[in-house]
């Protein structure tokens, strides 16, 4: 679907009206169309040009947990786009007195055009889907983050020029942020190696499946509780909190468990000199990642954040338009 012939851009046609809960539900086409339409819209926001690609369209954004970069970015990239969007913490709404899931997203698909919701439950957010008739997107539950994983590709595709074949090193935490990156990864033969202790690995489910997904792309997925295996020879080293939101009263017994787990200036010389660090932010400096690194030359963590913006706006007007 060609639009705006003044900039030649594409949205993604392919997706239009769909949900996306998770990077299984989308082909590996899709997402490299998607990340060429992020990649596109950016360079155009850099000339102050902003396709309105959603004039006319109402966006809710469900909150049930607090947000920096996930709410502002959706925000701004809807209204970039000449779209309206509107806040709505759970806490505000009915569904947080009570009332079913399923009601929810029925009501509001007679009000709105598509919905966004950070959750903490992925069965939840599988359940507002299906009740709705509008495309409903997930900005983060408990067992994906896929726009963020978009927005890592976006960020490793500017700095080093090319996907596939890279490598790329998660060390910490099997969470959300690693089960999107290990699918997104498959989807563009990036080959990933992660490191996490005993306990806090990947999901073994959505691991086999995103492995499968990877070999028809030429790449690999590995796991290891070494760090420095998985860390060697790496282009890109990834790391998340060991203690997300929800998880405060678990902060002890984490910390003694990822001991040994932290980027640090020992860790990342067995990477490649060239080595790019990026972190989903926030982070907890002098835990999962040292100072010297995250602040350092080869950190790319803002551009990262940025990068969010783009990346949804990319989603928002591919579902949406």
């Amino acid at each position: 679907m060609k639009l705006l012939e003044y900039v030649n851009l594409e949205v993604v046609g392919s997706v239009k009206g769909k949900d996306l809960l998770t990077w299984f539900d989308y082909s590996s086409t899709e997402v490299k169309k998607l990340l060429e339409l992020a990649g596109a819209l950016k360079s155009l926001a850099k000339s102050d040009v902003h396709p309105p690609l959603l004039v006319g369209k109402t966006v809710g954004l469900i909150f049930e947990k607090h947000s920096t970069r996930t709410r502002i970015s959706f925000e701004v990239g809807v209204n970039q786009l000449g779209g309206h969007a509107i806040y709505m913490h759970a806490r505000d709404l009915q569904i947080g007195r009570g009332e079913p899931v399923s009601d929810t997203g029925k009501v509001l698909s007679g009000y709105l055009d598509g919905i966004m919701i950070r959750a903490n439950s992925h069965k939840m957010v599988e359940e507002l889907a299906h009740a709705a008739t509008i495309p409903v997107i997930n900005g983060l539950t408990d067992l994906f983050h896929p726009c963020q994983a978009l927005a890592d590709l976006l960020t490793i595709h500017e700095i080093k020029g090319y996907l596939q074949g890279q490598k790329l090193a998660y060390v910490g935490d099997g969470n959300n942020v690693a089960h999107s990156l290990i699918i997104a990864c498959a989807h563009l033969g990036v080959n990933v190696s992660i490191a996490s202790p005993l306990g806090f690995e990947v999901d073994s489910s959505i691991l086999a499946k995103a492995q499968k997904l990877a070999v028809l792309n030429g790449s690999t997925i590995e796991t290891t509780m070494n760090p420095i295996e998985a860390v060697e020879n790496a282009d890109v080293i990834y790391t998340d909190v060991w203690t997300s939101m929800g998880q405060e009263e678990e902060t002890a017994a984490r910390l003694q468990a990822f001991e040994g787990y932290q980027i640090n200036e020992e860790l990342v010389q067995h990477a490649k000199p060239d080595y790019l660090f990026l972190h989903c932010l926030p982070a907890h400096r002098e835990e999962e990642v040292a100072t010297s690194i995250i602040d350092g030359t080869h950190s790319a963590v803002f551009q990262q954040a940025e990068n969010r913006l783009h990346a949804q706006k990319a989603i928002l007007a591919s579902i949406l338009s």
